[in-house]
């Protein structure tokens, strides 16, 4: 009993200690402490606003993917493990006029020995910033009536909630707040009120989220750059796919911001594609759709380019199409712009070019070849959110990314197919202009082919054969 006593004082000792070398520019709690601030003000009086972490996934059997915070409790609370909730009170609560309280997962000796570092209590006080904190297990016994509130404003709740007997998990956090609350389903008028709350926080950057923003866009180009520099035909996607994820990684990003897409020719043509698995490139182009991760922040950033270094007469016709639509949605990338003049701006370009070529006779049938809109919001999410109805604002980042697909089989004369062409580029708005975050990687094709007859890092690298 000693020995074991002895153990578990050690490893609560290890755990007390922070982790050494970590990044020095996370956003800092002052930064998520003004986001709670900017979101209670659009409260409506007497309301309380719950937000959930997500969920954990399976990965396989009894591995779990890598944790992915839900973005909305990271803005909020700096948090970014599971099994949490948030709660934010338009006006002080109880005796000691709390106005907002985070209930974590537990520390656990045992358990961070396996799986990493919790914060606690102690964390969510010293690291994040909260004065009222508790353990998850609390939240059941927590005393809050959600019936004296006009407005309980939560999101929809997370999906693929695994049942447990485990008093501090999400699970048991969701089955105690629908109990408090009086609830079995969300309420649409309160998940509305919270998407209309945070879409109009999210979709304007502040300065500490826009550095974060133009790390993750500019190492994501470097990246880019990288593969244009080092491919051929005889470069397997997954090949491709491994230097950007190289890439990303040397400069400090966790992850990507979404599932890679690097396609080639054909596989070009499938919008989501996500195999990455053909054995080579051949002389066809490569469509690349890849963005780090950096902190929480994703970057969206698309090239095509031919896996030869030389586009051919047709590519080439093709893509000069995609960039000159860019162009002109540049033109009007700007405060005061509908964002959904974006997209029409891009179809009426690609419109006129697809009749010119003869790949269409139809104005209407270039949906066939273009069946996707323009420009998102770009963030914390790689479809961030922000309200699409309204109208382009200083500090909003979207992407501007028009493409044609001609898969084979098309209606068009055969030259044409498996070519797709995306070309897209993160775009902060500004008062009377805009910003390309993005313009260190090449969008020309005359500047693509330059960039190709360079010599790439990766070029002089030699693995054994097996």
């Amino acid at each position: 009993m000693k020995k074991f006593l002895f153990f578990a004082l050690a490893l609560t000792a290890t755990f007390v200690h922070s982790q050494e070398n970590l990044p020095t520019d996370y956003l800092r709690k002052e930064f998520h402490k003004g986001r709670r601030e900017a979101f209670r003000a659009l409260m409506p009086a007497n309301s309380v606003a719950v937000v959930f972490s997500y969920p954990e996934k399976v990965f396989s059997k009894d591995i779990n993917y890598n944790y992915h915070a839900n973005p909305d409790m990271y803005y909020l609370a700096g948090y970014k493990e599971p099994d949490a909730i948030l709660l934010l009170f338009k006006e002080p609560q109880g005796a000691e006029k709390y106005n907002e309280v985070l209930f974590v997962r537990e520390r656990n000796a045992a358990r961070e020995t396996w799986t990493g570092r919790r914060l606690g209590i102690e964390g969510a006080k010293s690291k994040l910033g909260f004065t009222t904190a508790y353990n998850g297990k609390d939240f059941n016994a927590f005393d809050i009536d959600f019936s004296k509130f006009e407005k309980v404003i939560y999101d929809k709740f997370p999906t693929d909630v695994a049942e447990s007997n485990n008093p501090d998990n999400l699970y048991a956090l969701l089955k105690s707040f629908k109990s408090k609350a009086g609830i079995t389903t969300a309420n649409e008028a309160s998940t509305t009120l919270f998407d209309k709350i945070t879409n109009s926080l999210r979709e304007i950057k502040t300065p500490e989220e826009l550095v974060l923003m133009r790390k993750t866009v500019k190492l994501s180009c470097v990246a880019h750059n990288e593969v244009m520099k080092a491919v051929g035909p005889d470069m397997s996607e997954n090949e491709a796919d491994g230097i950007h994820a190289y890439v990303h990684r040397h400069y400090g990003a966790e992850d990507e911001g979404y599932p890679p897409i690097v396609g080639a020719g054909a596989n070009g043509c499938i919008l989501h594609y996500g195999d990455n698995n053909a054995t080579k490139i051949d002389n066809q182009l490569l469509l690349m759709d890849v963005g780090s991760e950096y902190h929480g922040y994703s970057a969206d950033v698309t090239r095509t380019v031919p896996a030869n270094g030389k586009f051919t007469e047709e590519q080439k016709a093709i893509y000069q199409i995609v960039y000159e639509a860019q162009e002109e949605v540049f033109k009007i990338c700007k405060e005061g712009t509908p964002i959904q003049d974006l997209n029409k701006k891009a179809k009426e370009v690609i419109t006129a070019g697809l009749l010119k070529l003869g790949i269409i006779t139809d104005p209407k049938d270039s949906r066939i070849y273009y069946p996707h809109g323009c420009s998102h919001f770009l963030g914390l999410d790689v479809h961030d959110k922000g309200n699409y109805m309204g109208t382009l604002k200083e500090n909003m980042i979207l992407t501007v990314e028009p493409g044609i697909y001609i898969p084979p089989n098309s209606k068009c004369d055969k030259k044409w197919w498996n070519i797709g062409v995306r070309i897209e580029d993160d775009i902060l708005m500004l008062k009377d202009s805009y910003e390309n975050l993005s313009a260190d990687s090449p969008r020309k094709w005359q500047d693509i082919e330059a960039l190709a007859k360079q010599k790439s890092t990766f070029n002089d690298m030699k693995l054994p054969k097996i």
